[in-house]
């Protein structure tokens, strides 16, 4: 009975490695980590990039930042010296400029990644539907190719009224010619020269 027992019992883990272990069970998800770094979503940061990169690519951002500069320029060197906050070199310009190109070249990259990857996609679509179509396409034209060669043998409605003129016109020679065209009319015939 004591045996029994010890057989039931849960067993500690036991060694060195052991004790600071954490008991996770297998068929439940893990709780989530603590991060250093801030997580972010790609497609987020890829639909932002996009944006961005659509904005850049706008007369729009051409016209607002030709403004913003002949601005820049006119008020450092128009304006009396304490107010100038850039003097004639205007390096603090150059240097905004070259940070803005900076970071426009990625993110204009980034976003033409995420469109080369949107015509892949697309392409393939497009390919498969076009397999689709030259499928269809083959098996309609060996169903036409089917009609017409069953056609051939099937009765017009032109050949059927041809063949029964046809008819009339010899059932009236003969008629004309006094013979027998139905084998009822001979019967009605005996029935009469019985008489």
């Amino acid at each position: 009975m004591a045996a029994e027992r010890e057989g039931t019992r849960e067993r500690t883990p036991v060694g060195a490695t052991a004790a600071g272990r954490s008991r996770h069970r297998l068929d439940q998800p893990r709780p989530p980590r603590r991060r250093l770094l801030p997580e972010w979503d790609p497609e987020a940061f890829g639909r932002l990039s996009e944006r961005i990169a659509r904005f850049l690519g706008t007369g729009r951002f051409i016209v607002w930042m030709t403004f913003v500069i002949i601005l820049w320029v006119i008020w450092n060197i128009s304006v009396p010296g304490g107010l100038r906050f850039d003097e004639y070199p205007f390096i603090f310009l150059t240097l905004a400029l070259s940070l803005q190109a900076s970071y426009a070249a990625p993110l204009i990259l980034l976003a033409q990644n995420r469109q080369d990857d949107r015509d892949r996609v697309n392409l393939e679509q497009d390919r498969k539907q076009n397999e689709r179509s030259i499928a269809d396409t083959e098996y309609l034209t060996r169903e036409i190719a089917a009609l017409r060669m069953g056609l051939g043998e099937v009765a017009t409605r032109d050949w059927i009224r041809s063949e029964l003129q046809d008819l009339l016109r010899e059932m009236a020679d003969e008629r004309r010619d006094g013979q027998v065209v139905f084998p009822a009319e001979r019967s009605a015939r005996r029935d009469v020269d019985d008489r």
